[in-house]
């Protein structure tokens, strides 16, 4: 039998029969779109995770921190200098793959413009830490190498800082302007982006849409770049020389103690050579004295995407499961639907038919309405997604991509094949005699 006559027959029985084949297909329909709307969340979440992770540095960022002396090194403590500019100097000169090296130093100060004032975090810092932390300008510019340098009295500040001190003021009319910081005045030079998560920028949309104030649950809630929306930087030769220089009679600006020391790998593919390489200088730095470890982000990304993935499984078994019930709904249909047409298979075969058409003409059927279904299905999980994002408008934009679409289809598919089997199978060996007989 020829395979569109085959189809053309399939479709016409579908049609037919609207109804009980709606019913059989509303299992697939319910299975497709649900794998759909699934996938879609997982994937706006992936793409939410991924975009946090690169905001807040991303895995090239390693942080030389501090840590517990060895027993067998403890005698030698005093001859390591700890975590100094000459380490940032060791790095970059020994280690190629490391592109950028970012020292800080990190004092509270109070902050004053006018009326307002305010204790913060200030850090002074190499030009680097603008890289280093994945930082971007919205006005003005970073700091220079020339500013650290002169010792220039520079400062770049975060977006909070800019709402704090000029709250009507845009980033472009703040640069220029005078902060004081611990009753020096610094010029502020730059203001950078504001930082926030894909769900906070949904929800500022959202409360900017409607016109209304946030309530004090979203003022409260955790905000991870707060720390970045809170910047306020100087120069790494200022901040020792105005606010460090007096403490220490021996310290200098090569061997103050920092507190923090971070670089970029620029290079993944040569992670850990990178690291080695780092470790090595350190070690001559550091006189031998293992008073220093580097953290890396990989057990924290790796952590992430073990969640994402079991939450595209779950997601994914539970869709699975709603197409299993679709193909014995659709197994159900197809055996009532033999046995109504045992007479009409009967004539067939007596004519001529050979078991083999027979099957393939069941099993087409059986695949049509899951195809059908699968279609439907599609269009049913746009319209789930659009619920979802109006149930919670504030959570990752569930991403619908061409792969979701297309396994969502060869899944119904293949439930359609899979459920189709059993009736074709028993459909092709009905005796022609008995099926003639029947009634």
């Amino acid at each position: 039998m020829n395979l569109w006559i085959t189809l053309e027959t399939g479709l016409r029985e579908i049609a037919a029969h609207k109804f009980r084949s709606f019913l059989s297909m509303l299992g697939i329909v319910l299975g497709v779109s649900s794998l759909i709307a699934t996938m879609s969340l997982t994937n706006g979440i992936e793409r939410g995770t991924k975009a946090f992770m690169q905001q807040v540095g991303g895995l090239e960022l390693v942080t030389v921190i501090g840590k517990e002396i060895s027993a067998e090194m403890i005698e030698f403590a005093n001859l390591s200098p700890g975590r100094t500019v000459q380490d940032a100097r060791a790095i970059l000169a020994s280690t190629p793959m490391v592109t950028e090296v970012s020292p800080e130093i990190n004092i509270g100060a109070l902050l004053s413009s006018g009326p307002i004032s305010q204790r913060m975090q200030v850090s002074g810092a190499w030009p680097d830490y603008f890289v280093v932390n994945r930082h971007e300008i919205a006005a003005g510019r970073f700091l220079t190498q020339l500013d650290v340098d002169r010792a220039a009295h520079s400062v770049v500040i975060g977006d909070s800082i800019l709402k704090r001190f000029w709250p009507n003021l845009p980033a472009e009319d703040a640069v220029g302007r005078i902060l004081t910081i611990n009753q020096t005045p610094f010029k502020v030079v730059g203001v950078l982006n504001v930082y926030e998560r894909e769900q906070d920028k949904r929800m500022r949309e959202i409360v900017k849409a409607r016109q209304s104030q946030p309530t004090s649950k979203s003022q409260n809630r955790w905000d991870p770049f707060r720390r970045k929306n809170e910047s306020v930087i100087i120069p790494l030769s200022t901040m020792f020389f105005e606010y460090k220089s007096g403490q220490l009679p021996e310290d200098s600006l090569d061997s103050i103690r920092l507190d923090n020391l971070s670089f970029r790998v620029g290079d993944l593919d040569r992670f850990r050579e990178t690291l080695s390489m780092v470790r090595n200088a350190l070690n001559i730095t550091h006189r031998g004295v293992d008073d220093f470890d580097l953290q890396t982000r990989e057990e924290w990304f790796q952590g992430m995407e073990a969640s994402i993935s079991a939450t595209r499984l779950s997601g994914g078994l539970i869709a699975a499961i709603s197409l299993v019930v679709g193909g014995i709904g659709i197994t159900n249909i197809m055996l009532a639907s033999i046995t109504e047409r045992v007479r009409e298979i009967g004539i067939r075969l007596a004519v001529g038919a050979r078991g083999a058409d027979i099957f393939l003409q069941i099993l087409v059927e059986s695949v049509s309405v899951a195809f059908i279904g699968g279609i439907i299905g599609i269009a049913a999980g746009f319209g789930l997604i659009k619920l979802l994002i109006a149930v919670a408008p504030s959570e990752n934009v569930p991403y619908v991509s061409l792969d979701s679409i297309v396994i969502s289809v060869v899944f119904a598919i293949i439930a359609g094949v899979l459920s189709g089997i059993y009736p074709a199978l028993r459909a092709s060996r009905l005796d022609p005699i008995s099926a003639l007989r029947y009634e």
